[in-house]
């Protein structure tokens, strides 16, 4: 994978403002630095708008939510403080609604909403179902049935980590290509596995108004699981 000074974050970008740097993630970038000490979104971003902007010293960027390394899709960064404590309460409080594309393994029902309580093995490096967890409540809804595999739908209600990963995985529908889950095979050789996010929905930190970002699909997408246009609404949640 390229350094994140030769990465393109601009080939990335999806909505920036004087608050705001919204990317669409690729699938085996890890946003935020870990114990592998691999390039990172973040470092990358602060490279780009250094650069942009010609900024001497350190460049400010808040980090607000985050995405699993073998994720893609759209993330959100704060370039003020102001913009990065009132997104942080905001995703607290979920007055922030997103919506991921997931291709599982199997025939899921139309539509389902989850409740489980997840914890998180930290020698395994994964989350599982424990009375003991942290409540976990997701919904989804069936766009596209295929032979093996099934196009949903998500809308995350709560933010723990690898939620969606191990809540459909544990209710018999592992995501195409998460091994750590139970997907019997690799894609993108193993780096990236068929959950993007695909729309979120804000209110500017400052401005008030309603933003809606929809990050494209990455290549590594089969072409018959892409969403059909103008019916698959997150509406539908509302």
């Amino acid at each position: 994978m390229k350094r994140p000074s030769a990465l393109n974050v601009e080939k990335l970008l999806l909505y920036e403002d004087n608050h705001l740097l919204v990317l669409n993630k690729p699938g085996g970038l890890l946003v935020q630095a870990d114990h592998t000490g691999d390039p990172t979104l973040l470092k990358a971003a602060k490279a780009y708008l250094k650069e942009k902007y010609h900024k001497p010293g350190r460049v400010y960027l808040g980090l607000v939510h985050r995405l699993d390394r073998v994720t893609s899709g759209v993330i959100i960064f704060a370039k003020t403080s102001k913009a990065a404590r009132r997104l942080c309460q905001a995703f607290r409080e979920g007055q922030i609604q997103k919506y991921y594309l997931a291709v599982v393994e199997g025939g899921p029902p139309p539509e389902r909403t989850l409740e489980d309580y997840l914890a998180w093995d930290p020698v395994r490096r994964k989350a599982y179902l424990s009375p003991e967890g942290k409540k976990a409540l997701l919904s989804w809804r069936l766009l596209k049935k295929g032979r093996k595999e099934s196009l949903l739908l998500v809308e995350p209600g709560s933010g723990r980590k690898h939620q969606i990963r191990a809540q459909l995985a544990d209710h018999g529908f592992p995501i195409v290509g998460d091994l750590k889950y139970g997907s019997p095979r690799k894609i993108a050789a193993g780096r990236a596995i068929l959950l993007h996010a695909w729309r979120i929905r804000l209110s500017h930190p400052t401005k008030k108004e309603i933003l809606v970002f929809e990050a494209p699909l990455p290549p590594y997408w089969p072409g018959n699981f892409y969403p059909d246009k103008g019916k698959n609404s997150p509406n539908m949640f509302a």
